[in-house]
């Protein structure tokens, strides 16, 4: 890739910003950047600037004038909490050139190969040398190189598909791939995380913090459905641990709680009466129940409650979801349960457009079905099943 293409990549990473806004918050420092840095270039790739320094995606330094050429030749980590006052850096015609006291600058590498630094740095002293700070660098660094190792496997998979029948196999096994690639940068995000929340931080790093924490879980929830995905298409089907579950109505309200709890504005009622004990896979029907219930919390009436229903008797297991709303299109309805299938027309949501078909699929591996209802009155989702 050219230099130009990889300050391309390093803008797709939706991620980035936040990471230099989090550098600058946590540090205290004015500017932080991703440069991509070759024996004669050095090329700023993405750019939170507080200070002034008046660098900008795209934006050229004279490469032998930076201090990210020594970490080129070298391949360490640098960090000056003082240049004034370090003996090796305060006569070096770099800080006076670009004036600047406090510096950092983390190797970006890829490959075993140096691909460049994400690097900070202020007219002001900072106290950034410790292993807080460090460590959060590194962990940045780590997660920048293994976002564009992905970027460059989607590439190269798209670049494969020569012709539909190609697509089709390829993409699912692309998403098994991907999935498990995905959990490497995902713990990287974690720990990094994990290691911000112990430093002292102020209110907008704090909510940062938080923000990153939430992402997390929503990433794991996508992966998940992933993971989930490629072993019903590849792997021949859900497998499950059905057994007689009496703890089941317990596992239906605390899924209930959970999605309480992810949406106070909403009103879920509940109605449960298992009369006879169901043998079931309880975590794979509260996946169900899961997907279903914020199905119709992102697409129901607001102003309307969401009802949970479930029954149980010495011969089937029911258990179903509805919503009041616009009714579901009929060429919508006929193509639901399929995977990739995203409402779209309702208020602008997307998603991976798996949560039903897993759903559906959750259904089958229980001997039951799904079935779906919608007229101007309710949109109900019921989960059937025998229990014989």
């Amino acid at each position: 890739m050219t230099v130009e293409e990889d300050v391309e990549a390093i803008g797709r990473i939706e991620a980035v910003p936040m990471i230099l806004e989090v550098i600058c918050r946590t540090t205290g420092m004015g500017f932080a950047a991703i440069a991509r840095v070759t024996e004669d270039r050095w090329v700023a790739c993405a750019v939170r600037d507080e200070i002034a320094f008046g660098l900008v995606p795209g934006g050229e330094l004279d490469v032998q004038t930076t201090l990210c050429n020594e970490i080129r030749l070298g391949g360490q980590a640098l960090v000056i909490d003082h240049v004034a006052e370090d003996p090796e850096f305060s006569g070096h015609p770099t800080p006076a050139q670009y004036g600047f006291q406090s510096y950092i600058s983390q190797p970006i590498v890829r490959d075993g190969q140096f691909f460049g630094t994400l690097c900070a740095l202020d007219p002001r002293p900072a106290r950034v040398n410790n292993p807080q700070v460090m460590g959060m660098f590194k962990l940045f660094a780590d997660l920048i190189a293994q976002h564009m190792d992905t970027q460059d496997r989607l590439a190269q998979s798209e670049a494969a598909l020569l012709s539909e029948r190609q697509a089709a196999e390829l993409r699912e096994q692309f998403i098994a791939v991907l999935g498990h690639d995905l959990r490497n940068p995902l713990a990287s995000i974690q720990a990094g995380g994990r290691l911000l929340a112990r430093t002292p931080l102020d209110a907008r790093a704090t909510a940062l913090v938080s923000a990153m924490q939430a992402s997390v879980l929503r990433m794991a929830g996508l992966i998940d459905a992933v993971m989930d995905f490629a072993r019903a298409r590849l792997g021949g089907g859900f497998e499950i641990d059905r057994r007689e579950r009496p703890e089941l109505e317990g596992v239906i309200a605390l899924a209930v709680d959970e999605l309480r709890m992810a949406n106070p504005d909403r009103e879920i009622v509940t109605d449960v009466r298992l009369d006879a004990v169901v043998a079931c896979d309880s975590g794979r029907v509260a996946q169900l129940l899961s997907n279903l219930l914020a199905n119709a919390l992102r697409h129901g009436r607001e102003d309307a409650p969401v009802t949970v229903r479930a029954r149980s008797d010495a011969g089937s297991f029911e258990l179903s979801v509805a919503n009041a709303g616009e009714p579901i299109p009929p060429g919508r309805m006929a193509v639901m349960f399929q995977p990739f299938e995203r409402a779209e027309h309702h208020h602008g949501q997307q998603g991976l457009g798996l949560g039903l078909y897993i759903a559906a699929e959750i259904a089958r591996a229980h001997g039951g079905a799904l079935a779906v209802t919608s007229d101007a009155v309710e949109t109900r989702f019921t989960f059937t099943m025998p229990l014989d």
